[in-house]
Order: C-alpha cells, then sequence, then structure tokens
C-alpha cells in the first residue's frame, strides 16, 4: 500500500492536471477575489479562462461545494466564509473534509488559498488527510497478493492573500517548519491506527527511541518491577497483567540558557479492554487509540524541539496495556501511587487517571517541571461535554485556560473549557478506606472533570505547579481513523518558547499573559 509524503511550497510550480491531478481549495471570498492568472499554471493547457470563470460563478458553499474543472482531475472547492466564535477562522476540519473526498490517490497537488494567519492551521488540516498506516492486500486472479510499497507525493502550495496588513509574503524557513510538524502529525497518526500487535509497549518504546535518536537524546526508560520498586503504583497496576510489562520513558531536551521547565505527560495505553472491568464487544474496538495522548506528544516534542526550543521540556509517556490475566488489578484492590496517595480500585476501566496521576507527580518530583500538560483520551464523556472535534480543557490556571483556547483557534486542533471546582467535585472519589476510589459515585456530575480533578489531586489542588489537562477522546479520532490531534496544539501553545519564525508568528495570536 503506498505511503503519503507531503510537501510544502509558498509558489506555485507549472504541473499539467493530466499528469498531475490539482485540487484548488479556499474559501468563497478568497477564491472570487482571484484571477485566471495566478493558477494558469496547474490548469494549463486543459482549462481555460472562462471554464475557471464559470466555474467561481456556480460554487454556493453551505457549508462547502466543489466544481470540476476537467475530467477528475481538476477541481474547485470552496468553503463558506462564515464561522462561529469558537471555530477557526481557518476551517480546518471542513478543508481536511474536502481533500479526502477530492484525493486522487496518487502523486498530486493541492492550492490552498487563505490569509496568512490560517497558513498553519490549513497546512496541518492538509496533513490530517493523509495515513500512512495500512495493511490492505488486493486480489489478482483468485491469489492474494501483498500489495508493493510505494510513495504517493502529494504537494500543498500556498496563495496567500494579503490580510488587513496587507501581509502575504512567505519564508522558505516557515514552509519547511510546517512540513515538519505535517510529517509529526501524520507520525502520530499512524502510531494511533496502528493495532496492538504491531503498536505494543515495547514497539512504542522503539518510536521513543527512534524520536531520540533523530534529536540526540537518550531516554529515560522505567519498566516493569522496576515500576513498583519506585512506587509508581498506577503505571505498574494498570500493566502489570499484560505478557509485555508497562513502562515509563522521558525524553529530556535541556538547553544551555533555559530558565523555565515544561513537562508534557502523555498517556500512552497501547490496548484497554477495561481490564476485569471489561468493555463490551461493542465498546472494546478501536481501544487501540488510547495512547492518542502519548503518541501526540511524542510528535510534538519532535517537532518542536527542532523548532529551536529555549526552554527544558521533557515529554514523560506512561505506556501500559490494560489488559486481563492471572495479575489483573481487581476491583477493591487498593494501590499507593507515585504521591504516596492510596487509591481504592472501583473501576478497573477508569485506568488512565492512574497511569497520568504518577506521570505528573514524577514530572514535578523528580524533573522539576513548573508547567505540567497532561494529554489523554481519558474519558468517553468528553465527547459529550465537548462534542467530538473540540478537545475538553481544564487548568488550575485561568491564563492557560484561555491560552489553550486561543492555541486551538489559530492550529485547528479546538479546545473548550470545562468546569474547574474541586471543592465541589472532588468529593465524588471519597473512600471509607482509602484516600480516593479511582472512579466517581454519580455519573451525571461532570465526569470530564472529575477524571482531570483525580489527576490534578495527586498534585495536590495547593500546588504551585501550573497544571493544563486536555481531554482529546473526541478529536483524536474521526470515523476509523486516527486524526493526529495535539500536534498543531502543542506546538502552537508553546511557539513562544521557539526561535522559529512560523511558530513567532503563530504565537502572536495566543491571548498570553
Amino acid at each position: 500500500m503506498a505511503s503519503t509524503t507531503v510537501k510544502f511550497s509558498a509558489t506555485l510550480s507549472k504541473t499539467d492536471p493530466i499528469s498531475v491531478p490539482v485540487l484548488i481549495v479556499g474559501q468563497e471570498k478568497h477564491l472570487s477575489s482571484l484571477s485566471y492568472s495566478a493558477v494558469k499554471c496547474k490548469l494549463e493547457p486543459r482549462v481555460n479562462e472562462q471554464t475557471f470563470k464559470s466555474a467561481l460563478s456556480v460554487l454556493n458553499p453551505c457549508p462547502t461545494d466543489t466544481c470540476p474543472l476537467f475530467l477528475n482531475t481538476a477541481t474547485l472547492a470552496a468553503i463558506s466564509n462564515n464561522h462561529s466564535r469558537h471555530n477557526s477562522s481557518a476551517q480546518p476540519h471542513m478543508l481536511t473534509k474536502l481533500i479526502n473526498l477530492n484525493s486522487a490517490g496518487y502523486n498530486e497537488c493541492i492550492v490552498i488559498v487563505c490569509e496568512r494567519k490560517d497558513m498553519f492551521a490549513s497546512g496541518c488540516a492538509a496533513a490530517r488527510a493523509f495515513y500512512d498506516y495500512c495493511r490492505k492486500t488486493k486480489i489478482y486472479v483468485g491469489k492474494l497478493k501483498e500489495q508493493k510499497k510505494a510513495t504517493v507525493t502529494v504537494t500543498v502550495e500556498f496563495i496567500i492573500m494579503p490580510d488587513s496588513n496587507g501581509e502575504h509574503k512567505v519564508e522558505k524557513e516557515e514552509i519547511a517548519t510546517l512540513e515538519r510538524i505535517a510529517n509529526a502529525i501524520k507520525m502520530t497518526a499512524r502510531i494511533v491506527d496502528t493495532p496492538c500487535n504491531d503498536m505494543n509497549v515495547n514497539h512504542f518504546l522503539d518510536e521513543i527511541r527512534h524520536v531520540g535518536a533523530d534529536l540526540n537524546i537518550t531516554p529515560t526508560i522505567i519498566s516493569g518491577e522496576e515500576l513498583k520498586k519506585k512506587g509508581l503504583g498506577g503505571i505498574y497496576g494498570v500493566g502489570r497483567a499484560s505478557s509485555i510489562g508497562p513502562a515509563l520513558a522521558v525524553l529530556s531536551y535541556t538547553p544551555q540558557g533555559a530558565t523555565e521547565t515544561i513537562a508534557w505527560v502523555g498517556k500512552g495505553i497501547v490496548y484497554d479492554t477495561g481490564g476485569l472491568s471489561i468493555k463490551g464487544k461493542s465498546a472494546m474496538p478501536g481501544m487501540k487509540r488510547d495512547c492518542a495522548g502519548a503518541a501526540a506528544i511524542l510528535g510534538a516534542f519532535q517537532a518542536i524541539v527542532k523548532s529551536s526550543f529555549k526552554q527544558n521540556l521533557h515529554a514523560v509517556f506512561c505506556l501500559a496495556e490494560n489488559s486481563v490475566g492471572p495479575d489483573s488489578t481487581r476491583p477493591d484492590d487498593i494501590h499507593t501511587l507515585y504521591s504516596g496517595r492510596t487509591v481504592e480500585i472501583n473501576n478497573t476501566d477508569a485506568e488512565g487517571r492512574l497511569v497520568l496521576s504518577d506521570g505528573v507527580v514524577y514530572a514535578s518530583r523528580d524533573l522539576n517541571a513548573k508547567v505540567i500538560l497532561d494529554m489523554a483520551t481519558l474519558t468517553g464523556a468528553q465527547a459529550i461535554s465537548t462534542g467530538k472535534y473540540h478537545a475538553a480543557v481544564m487548568s488550575n490556571s485561568e491564563q492557560w485556560e484561555k491560552n489553550v483556547v486561543s492555541a486551538g483557534l489559530i492550529s485547528g486542533d479546538l479546545t473548550f473549557p470545562i468546569v474547574y471546582c474541586p471543592e465541589l467535585h472532588f468529593c465524588e472519589f471519597s473512600s471509607s478506606v482509602a484516600d480516593m476510589k479511582n472512579s466517581v459515585a454519580d455519573r451525571s456530575n461532570a465526569t470530564s472533570s472529575c477524571a482531570g480533578l483525580f489527576i490534578a489531586a495527586h498534585l495536590g489542588f495547593d500546588t504551585t505547579n501550573q497544571w493544563i489537562h486536555v481531554d482529546i477522546a473526541g478529536p483524536s479520532h474521526y470515523g476509523e481513523r486516527a486524526t493526529g490531534y495535539g500536534v498543531a496544539l502543542l506546538t502552537a501553545l508553546f511557539a513562544k518558547y521557539t526561535n522559529d519564525l512560523l511558530l513567532q508568528n503563530v504565537s502572536k495570536h495566543i491571548e498570553y499573559s
């Protein structure tokens, strides 16, 4: 099966639609002001000016519309000009859908017409339309043969419309950064799409080592019984029933001159059966995606470190398979987590908060991080709270909450706040025999918020750490495919800590204090 390489360019190259299919896409207001001369190098000799103008005149996006220009190899697509205040102005989800619908499946070109501020989100949206993991085969004359792997190149070219400041120039350095982030998005999606027989804890550790080698960083890995000895009872308890033991892994980037320390902590449950509180037959398929938080952090770490990150950055991966076996954690068992707090298990399917609690405390205690962000496919209730497209964000810092929302709008990885009120909600975890239970008493009382509060409790509600929790259960996938969600969000959120030109421009749109 073909793998796809996505390349970017700030200028248009000359191609013939017969040999290189082309999709020209943008908001209606931008397309309507586009001259034929600006795109004729992609259309001639197959599409003349009259045909192009006729197609423009019939486009009626509600919210999208397409018009073929030449056979199925040249297409014009429009996105509505209108968007709500909780959507990115780039409308990246619509863009991804249009690219998916019009993808040729072989070498092709996508021309995105947008304003400069929307280039980052639009480029990331284009990357999400192409997938690297596939195990399909083809049948030839009754015989099953594996398809030969080939590489398809998709070239994404931009036409930047002048904004209110007249700004439309794009530097080569910015294109290189966008390409790097797009590759990280695709890597993240590949890891999440890969089933557990090909992406167990050991395989995930190999992915971490590979990224570490690329960045000249040797990961710290604590695994198996060593987790128990060091007191990491959450990760150990969740993963001990699997034939492949759990692990905590850390990639640490510590540049000279750094004055701040940041940690990203990712939930990496490579498969979640629910443990002894086992999921049903319709709830378990898709649980290979329960490592999406850790995968996003891995991709974002690689991308942002290569973008001249200026501060100390640690990526902490909490890896386990929540399996069923003789060593499975039982409901009623009590585990001592790395915080020293005891947890009575009343639901083994509420495992993500256990591993993340160990991870955030490790980030604070062992790595001395002052800003700690955890990212996880933590609760099914997240999609009910904020939907399939917006991750749920909760923080003990009002400013960081605002930062995450702003970063979501400029990156296209949308977010929306959920309530942070430990004095009203943490009582849901009351236990008569331990410091807390791991699952709520009342499942109709802000369960996504409660799950986040469980993690925060191990840092302590009076902590001086700035803590951000991002639940990505809904937006981590669309249908049966991973979206690579989180890479664009994290690189945008922490853009101000880089010396990278593109990310510095992105950071101008985030409401930092």
